[in-house]
């Protein structure tokens, strides 16, 4: 039993991160904006906070820099697929690309360095709950901003006039348009906000969950939450699932790894990625089946006011 609690707790906080990013995704891509650069901006959002978190040994300043720089960095996104025209696809890829070679160039004096990890906060009565209090309610200050979060990004784009503007600029830009609404401004606003939210994701990594600094130390996960932007269809709610499933496959890989069971290491660290690949293609498949789309309809169609695609 014992070691189920761990198994989940620590599920909880290897899914954290992935939460911030699809929470990121989900917001930028309901505007109608892809967004591939999201392990981009995760290592830039952990490089920044572990180079303020050094510095200051603050957790707040090194949230807030990384929040505020993912965000800047996501606006070269912004301003090269919407002010530009380019390729969405090509410059989220061109945005991973650099974060990873910025987190390479400025974290390679880092390595060696620690900082202090972010200690738990067990919310008193909650955390007693059986099972599911030591999962949820005794983690850090990051893991409970992450759920609020989810209701507040919930909140923000189906019960507000701006989400549904927002909504809407994913859905039909050209109505929007003609309805005198700035297409470019809203979208914008979105990859930007979305940004911010990724590299909060980044910055949980080196404030909780590897409170030193490695060479590309996301390991991959942005990529996942490119993922689960589409196996959460979208959605706020079904991303905070999809990204504690994902969460327990990486922290089933660790347990058993420690329980020294004779399983290749190799495999172990490709099952969460075989698991999204499985999850993808299940879920294609499905919908192709009932014929449903759920994504939104313009989702990486480009537009101009005055234009339609």
């Amino acid at each position: 039993m014992e070691f189920f609690i761990q198994v989940l707790v620590a599920t909880v906080g290897m899914g954290t991160p992935l939460l911030f990013a699809t929470l990121g995704g989900v917001i930028s891509e309901r505007a109608g904006v892809i967004n591939l650069g999201m392990e981009g901006l995760m290592l830039v959002g952990a490089l920044v906070a572990f180079v303020v978190m050094l510095n200051t040994d603050s957790y707040i300043y090194a949230v807030i820099a990384a929040t505020i720089v993912s965000g800047i960095v996501s606006m070269l996104h912004g301003f090269v697929s919407l002010m530009l025209r380019a390729n969405q696809i090509a410059s989220g890829l061109a945005l991973t690309f650099f974060g990873t070679g910025l987190s390479g160039l400025f974290g390679d004096k880092l390595t060696g360095e620690t900082v202090e990890p972010l200690s738990r906060i067990p919310i008193p009565v909650l955390n007693s709950i059986p099972v599911v209090g030591p999962m949820l309610f005794n983690q850090d200050i990051l893991v409970y901003f992450s759920y609020l979060c989810v209701i507040l990004t919930w909140f923000l784009l189906f019960k507000t006039r701006l989400g549904l503007n927002i909504r809407s600029m994913g859905e039909a830009p050209e109505v929007c348009d003609s309805l005198g609404l700035s297409v470019i401004g809203y979208r914008f606003f979105a990859v930007v906000g979305g940004g911010m939210l990724i590299g909060i994701g980044g910055a949980y990594f080196p404030l909780a969950l590897t409170p030193y600094w490695v060479d590309g130390i996301t390991a991959g996960r942005g990529w996942i939450a490119v993922a689960l932007v589409i196996f959460a269809f979208w959605h706020p709610v079904k991303a905070l699932g999809g990204a504690y499933l994902f969460g327990i496959a990486l922290a089933m890989e660790l347990r058993l790894q420690i329980l020294g069971l004779d399983i290749s290491p190799y495999f172990l660290k490709m099952l969460p990625y075989l698991l999204t690949i499985l999850v993808l293609t299940l879920i294609t498949i499905r919908y192709k089946k009932l014929g449903v789309k759920v994504m939104p309809a313009a989702l990486g169609e480009v537009f101009f006011r005055g234009e339609k695609n």
